[in-house]
């Protein structure tokens, strides 16, 4: 009974270390989706021909750290779908880059969490009918939550919480729209379903990490072709030249937005148990969206966005309802890394 109150205790301590990396590694991806978007939109460089540039070695990176043409030969049953996963991975990046560009990096953070709609689809799609009601209401508050968003309430400009507007603005936004919000919403979805795919491949972490390098490699390959009519097309005949200077915002999309950030979910998912689209990891991301409003100064209003937040964490939390508390162990000790795997196989489309 001593020896399990003391591993309990201990438990916190372990993972503190662990948390500190999340956070941190959740901190470094924010700063270089707001580097990235201040770049993109002073530049007006093509955003599909930028994120091909940072996936070429960013696949690169994961090629030579994973090296998949080692150890055990991998089977066409997870290859091939390694490969249409990056296929959906670079329509992702696509279509988030868009959105990314027209409704800015606050909106476009939070739409990624839009993945936890598949977790009310997969409860009539499996015909599962314990919490369905509560799945819906979670899925009328993330609605609500978008909704919001939508109008501008998380902006100074529009919020119906903000009163003392008499200091300027140094860049002022106009409200989103519903077709406008559709865009980053639709990579949010897309987002979930490559976690799906990655997740049902293979729950072996090191055999994960080597068809992910397959999987990005593949979306570089896919997205080669956009880029390039991009190129010749639509950008400057000096644009090249330009995208061969390396800058921040294109180092730490490679680096932390890309490489590093694929760890650190790994991380969080093996060992705290923590998966994208949960009510803890939006509150670390809305910490670091906050951080990042407020130091490149946004047109931002901190108690709307509190209000959109609030609403999309109460969302993802009876969204995905049966997954929790399939989760929860009976004996109310942590599980084992094998359990919780497990859990991951049987459950429905996971947020």
């Amino acid at each position: 009974m001593n020896s399990d109150l003391k591993a309990a205790r201990s438990t916190p301590i372990r993972h503190t270390p662990l948390q500190v990396i999340h956070v941190i590694g959740n901190f470094m991806r924010i700063w270089s989706v707001y580097s990235m978007y201040h770049y993109l939109s002073q530049q007006g460089e093509p955003v599909v021909v930028f994120l091909f540039s940072c996936l070429v070695p960013a696949s690169i990176i994961f090629l030579v750290l994973q090296k998949p043409w080692k150890g055990r030969p991998l089977p066409n049953s997870q290859v091939v779908p390694s490969v249409v996963n990056g296929g959906i991975l670079s329509l992702y990046f696509v279509v988030w880059g868009k959105g990314l560009l027209s409704c800015g990096p606050l909106v476009a953070l939070l739409a990624e969490y839009a993945g936890a709609v598949l977790g009310v689809l997969s409860a009539v799609l499996y015909g599962r009918r314990v919490n369905v009601w509560k799945k819906i209401g979670g899925l009328v508050a993330m609605l609500a939550s978008y909704y919001i968003l939508s109008r501008g309430w998380a902006t100074r400009t529009y919020s119906p919480f903000y009163r003392i507007g008499s200091e300027p603005l140094v860049q002022a936004k106009q409200t989103v729209g519903i077709q406008e919000m559709l865009v980053p919403i639709s990579a949010g979805i897309l987002s979930a379903l490559r976690r799906v795919i990655a997740r049902r491949i293979s729950l072996k972490n090191q055999l994960k990490r080597r068809l992910h390098a397959i999987t990005v490699t593949s979306a570089t390959c896919f997205l080669f072709p956009l880029a390039m009519w991009d190129t010749i097309l639509g950008s400057p005949s000096d644009s090249i030249v330009k995208f061969q200077l390396p800058s921040w915002a294109y180092l730490s999309t490679v680096l932390f937005g890309i490489v590093f950030m694929f760890y650190v979910d790994n991380i969080a998912e093996e060992r705290l148990h923590l998966v994208f689209s949960s009510p803890r990891h939006l509150m670390v991301a809305g910490g670091c969206i906050i951080v990042m409003e407020m130091s490149y100064r946004m047109d931002f209003s901190l108690l709307g966005f509190l209000v959109c937040c609030s609403l999309l964490g109460f969302g993802i939390f009876e969204a995905t309802s049966l997954e929790r508390s399939k989760r929860v162990p009976l004996d109310g000790q942590e599980i084992s890394d094998e359990t919780f795997q497990d859990q991951l196989q049987m459950s429905p489309l996971p947020s």
